[in-house]
């Protein structure tokens, strides 16, 4: 089964309030993951996300199309970034998510990719 594990928070926060040694070892700990779900087969992708502040939302009203500035959630936080893995179960995958909030004590949300839309 794939799930899709989000990090939650804010990448220029984070280096405004963290120290330079956490920041490289937080980098460190991302490709140490990286590397050992590639080695079990686990990992369909990963990627780190532009600040939110580089964020556009767009939404539709009244027949037009409208773009804002930054992400849609009136929060400073939102998905810095995310791991797409394909693992046998929820509980791995949560467990996988476990070592991210261990490591960066920030929200984590793990979701299920569905295979086919939900039956009508």
């Amino acid at each position: 089964m794939k799930y899709m594990i989000m990090m939650f928070g804010s990448a220029a926060g984070m280096m405004e309030t963290q120290p330079r040694e956490w920041i490289l070892e937080m980098i460190e700990f991302m490709h140490q993951l990286d590397s050992d779900l590639r080695e079990a087969g686990e990992l369909v992708s990963s990627e780190g996300l532009a600040d939110g502040t580089q964020a556009r939302t767009v939404t539709f009203e009244n027949g037009i199309t409208l773009v804002t500035d930054g992400p849609f959630a009136e929060s400073k936080e939102s998905v810095i970034g995310f791991w797409i893995v394909d693992v046998e179960s929820e509980a791995r995958a949560v467990e996988i998510a476990s070592r991210v909030v261990a490591f960066t004590h920030g929200p984590i949300e793990v979701r299920q990719i569905m295979d086919a839309p939900p039956e009508v």
